[in-house]
């Protein structure tokens, strides 16, 4: 069985992300552990080198014990080296190559959401309409993840402020279409991932 080790940024993500891997793993015929995610404050985290470390290390410890893989994910609209980065093919190698100077022994993968996590639901639009109060007529937008305030986005649909609501991160997280949130290229990326460790699990 495959098992990750996740890195994340929000505490919606820590309950989150493991239903998010363990469907996609489910949704291509398999099986993943997830341990439970290492929060991080994003800033600190890609800014201070002391602090990668420091997590990643921990992370890496962790996956090792269970020749697992650990999976870094963060919104990719973020302050780095005193600029905001806010392409996942900008920030994403770079910061993978750094992770691996760290652990080079352990197996990692970079997810950054562009450019928030709930441009994923803004994806899955339609497969989430009539839920918690969003309209039954919902649609995608064309480009989800061209909006920089995916967070606002939903909260206007819903009529109240989203904000960091981590009750319905988790809800929409269990609900969304994983085929329509594959719109959003770089939710297909962790898609085709996690479909590719429980794949060379499997065989």
């Amino acid at each position: 069985m495959a098992f990750i080790v996740p890195i994340v940024e929000g505490k919606g993500e820590v309950e989150a992300v493991p239903i998010l891997l363990r469907r996609i793993a489910a949704e291509v015929g398999g099986w993943v552990k997830v341990n439970p995610p290492i929060r991080v404050a994003s800033g600190s985290f890609l800014n201070r080198e002391e602090e990668r470390r420091k997590y990643v290390g921990l992370a890496a410890n962790k996956a090792i014990q269970g020749r697992g893989h650990v999976l870094l994910m963060l919104d990719c609209d973020q302050e780095a080296g005193d600029r905001r980065q806010a392409c996942p093919a900008e920030l994403g190698p770079s910061l993978l190559a750094q992770l691996r100077v760290i652990r080079p022994d352990v197996s990692m993968f970079v997810a950054l959401a562009h450019k928030e996590y709930e441009s994923w639901f803004l994806a899955a639009l339609e497969s989430l309409a009539g839920q918690a109060g969003l309209p039954a007529d919902v649609q995608a937008p064309n480009d989800p993840e061209a909006k920089r305030n995916a967070k606002g986005e939903l909260g206007r649909l819903l009529g109240r402020n989203y904000g960091y609501d981590d009750e319905l991160q988790r809800q929409f997280t269990e609900l969304m279409s994983l085929q329509q949130a594959r719109r959003a290229p770089s939710f297909d990326r962790l898609y085709q991932w996690v479909a590719g460790i429980v794949a060379g699990h499997s065989a």
